[in-house]
């Protein structure tokens, strides 16, 4: 079975791949090849719905369509609890478009100068849309912390420098890539994907 997954951004594409291999049996998960957009030259899709639900969905229909192949998506972000849910679904251009990851940052911790950690809750959020020849499926989940003040570690991607999840001590880009694997919020959805994948496979 071939699935495109709706990103040409790499880092994206080894998390959900990793993430995926932890969660599918190894029989199903040797099944799978993943393909991405970098596969099939696919033109660039603009995200401009009004939720993540919209962008997963429409990315994942649009390579479907492109492709004839089962197709997965994903559109998320963090909302901030003090900036009214901001970046939200602008996350990954918050600081305008094309911008870099530490561009957002440097955006995001300015409009957070001055506010003491415990106003500074946030969430990530993220929502897998799945399409193929017979169904469209979401899978959505979300994993709730803090903005800290600076950017600590160089592990992942986005916004993981300043985003220290409930419970730890460790923001995204400094905990071991398996335990960021295991709690975060694309993670949480992309289990949920594992589960429907695996009865879906069974099934045929």
């Amino acid at each position: 079975m071939k699935i495109v997954l709706a990103t040409r951004n790499k880092n994206k594409v080894e998390e959900i791949k990793q993430i995926l291999k932890m969660y599918l049996e190894d029989e199903i998960f040797s099944q799978i090849e993943f393909l991405s957009s970098d596969d099939f030259q696919i033109p660039e899709i603009e995200e401009d719905g009004e939720t993540y639900e919209e962008n997963a969905l429409k990315k994942a229909r649009e390579v479907y369509k492109f492709t004839g192949l089962p197709s997965i998506a994903d559109d998320s972000g963090i909302e901030v609890e003090i900036l009214g849910g901001r970046p939200g679904v602008f996350s990954a251009r918050y600081a305008g478009e094309g911008a870099t990851d530490e561009e957002n940052n440097k955006k995001l911790l300015k409009e957070l100068e001055n506010v003491p950690i415990e106003e500074r809750k946030a969430k990530f959020k993220c929502v897998i849309a799945y399409v193929d020849s017979v169904e469209e499926r979401i899978f959505y989940a979300e994993t709730l912390g803090k903005v800290i003040f600076e950017p600590l570690g160089d592990g992942g991607f986005g916004y993981d420098p300043l985003f220290l999840p409930d419970g730890f001590d460790l923001t995204y880009a400094q905990l071991p890539r398996e335990v960021k694997n295991r709690i975060s919020h694309r993670s949480k959805a992309l289990k949920k994907f594992a589960e429907f994948l695996t009865l879906k496979l069974k099934q045929r």
